[in-house]
C-alpha cells in the first residue's frame, strides 16, 4: 500500500511515521517541512490547562493523547536518535492579581470535575517552589500531570527517520478518478498516485484544488523565544502558564536554557510580526516572571494556526481516496499521537476502537453540515471569538 501525506508539520510526519512503523510506504509532500505552525509551537502537553468552558468534546481527546505521549517520545526518539527536548516537570498555572485568581479558581473546579489533578497553592507557596517568581503572583494552579516537549526537536526528529520519503514541493490539486482521489498534482505538473492521499496542510488545506472547502480559520500568533544568562540560569524549572488582566500567557523552559514565550491570538489575517503583541507578551511575562526582562531575545516567530469553528480538530474521509486531518488550532502538539493514529487508521482500514467513545463524531468533517462549502468556493474571511485557558498556546 502506498500513501500520499499532503503535509509536513507535526500532524502529517507523525502520521507517515505512524504508517511506514506498519509496512505501509509513504510519500511525504511540503515545500518547507516543519516550518508551519509547528515551528512556532511551545510544546505544552497539557490536557488539564488546556481544559475551557464549552469544549467538552475535546477533553477525552486531550487526556488520551497525554497518555500516548511516553511511548509515542520513546519510540522517536530510539528510531531517529534525537533528544526530543521531553519533559516531566509540572505546571504552574499563576493569577496576576485576585481577579485572575477568581478565574482560576473556576477554572479549577472544572478541570477537578473532569478528573484531571489539579491543586490550587498560595502565592507565597509558588515562590517557594520557584524562586524568580513576582511578589504580585497571589496564588498558583499546580498540575502535575502536564509536561512539554520540543516541538522543533520532533518535528526535526521525525524528518530524520522520513528523510528518504519526503519531496519538497508544493501540492496544487488532487487528483481524482470517477469520484475517488488517486494521486495528487504538484505545482510543475508533476503527478503522484497513490492508494491513499492524507490531506494534513493546516490552514493551507483550501488552497488545494479538489479539497472540500473545510471551515478552517487561520489564527495568527507571535511567540518569543530567549535565552536566559549564565548567572540566571536556572531561571524557571516548571512551566508557567498564567492570567494578568484576564490576558493568558506561558513561559516554557528547555533544558538547554532557552524560554518559549507566548503566545498572541489574532485574526486579522495578516502574517507579520505585531509590535503590540511583542510588546503584550513581555510585559505580562514580567508581571509573573521580573527577570525575563534580562533574557536575551533569540527568534520571534509568526504563524497561522488552523482553527475549526468549535476548535476540534477536523479528521475524516472526503471520499474513498481521501482523508484529511487538520484544524488542530492550538492543540496539534498534544494532539499528534492520538491524532496521527487516528488518521492512519481511517486512511488503511484499521480498527479505531481503542480511541475515546465518540472520537469520529467528535472530529469528523460531517459535523458542520452545510457549513462544507463546494471545493471551488472561495475563501471567506470570518472573525471568530476564542475563549482561551491561562496560557494557551498555538
Amino acid at each position: 500500500m502506498h500513501v500520499i501525506v499532503v503535509g509536513a508539520g507535526i500532524i502529517g510526519l507523525s502520521t507517515a511515521w505512524k504508517l511506514r512503523r506498519r509496512g505501509v510506504s509513504v510519500t511525504v509532500v511540503d515545500p518547507n517541512p516543519a516550518m508551519g505552525a509547528s515551528h512556532a509551537a511551545a510544546g505544552m502537553l497539557a490536557p488539564a490547562a488546556e481544559v475551557v468552558w464549552g469544549q467538552s468534546p475535546l477533553y477525552p481527546l486531550m487526556r488520551a493523547s497525554a497518555d500516548l505521549y511516553p511511548d509515542f517520545a520513546a519510540d522517536l526518539a530510539a528510531a531517529s536518535g534525537h533528544d526530543l527536548g521531553y519533559s516531566r516537570a509540572e505546571t504552574f498555572v499563576c493569577a496576576g492579581d485576585r481577579a485572575d485568581l477568581a478565574s482560576l479558581r473556576e477554572l479549577v473546579d472544572l478541570q477537578r470535575s473532569s478528573g484531571f489533578d489539579v491543586s490550587l497553592i498560595a502565592g507565597s507557596r509558588a515562590r517557594d517552589l520557584e524562586p524568580s517568581l513576582a511578589p504580585g503572583v497571589c496564588g498558583a494552579v499546580t498540575i502535575p500531570g502536564d509536561h512539554s516537549i520540543d516541538p522543533r526537536r520532533v518535528t526535526a526528529a521525525l524528518l530524520a527517520v522520513l528523510r528518504d520519503d519526503t519531496v519538497r514541493a508544493r501540492v496544487n490539486t488532487l487528483i481524482n478518478a470517477a469520484g475517488r482521489t488517486v494521486g495528487v498534482e504538484l505545482e510543475d505538473g508533476t503527478r503522484l498516485t497513490a492508494d491513499q492521499v492524507i490531506v494534513a496542510a493546516g490552514s493551507s488545506c483550501n488552497d488545494i484544488s479538489g479539497v472540500p472547502r473545510l471551515p478552517l480559520r487561520q489564527v495568527w500568533g507571535e511567540v518569543i523565544r530567549l535565552r536566559v544568562p549564565e548567572a540566571l540560569t536556572p531561571l524557571l524549572t516548571r512551566t508557567i502558564r498564567g492570567l494578568v488582566n484576564a490576558r493568558p500567557v506561558y513561559i516554557v523552559p528547555r533544558p538547554d536554557g532557552e524560554l518559549v514565550l507566548g503566545a498572541t491570538s489574532r485574526e486579522d489575517g495578516r502574517s507579520g510580526t505585531n509590535a503590540g503583541g511583542v510588546h503584550q507578551l513581555l510585559r505580562d511575562a514580567e508581571r509573573l516572571v521580573p527577570a525575563i526582562l534580562d533574557c536575551d531575545i533569540t527568534d520571534i516567530t509568526t504563524r497561522a494556526r488552523p482553527g475549526s469553528p468549535d476548535d476540534v480538530p477536523i479528521i475524516g474521509r472526503i471520499d474513498p481516496g481521501c482523508v484529511v486531518s487538520t484544524g488542530f488550532f492550538r492543540h496539534g502538539i498534544l494532539l499528534a499521537p492520538l491524532g496521527s493514529d487516528l488518521t492512519a487508521d481511517l486512511a488503511t482500514g484499521g480498527d479505531t476502537a481503542w480511541a475515546p467513545s465518540g472520537s469520529l463524531a467528535a472530529v469528523g468533517p460531517e459535523r458542520f453540515g452545510s457549513q462544507n462549502l463546494p471545493s471551488n468556493a472561495p475563501a471567506t474571511q470570518h472573525t471568530v471569538l476564542i475563549q482561551q485557558p491561562a496560557g494557551s498556546h498555538p
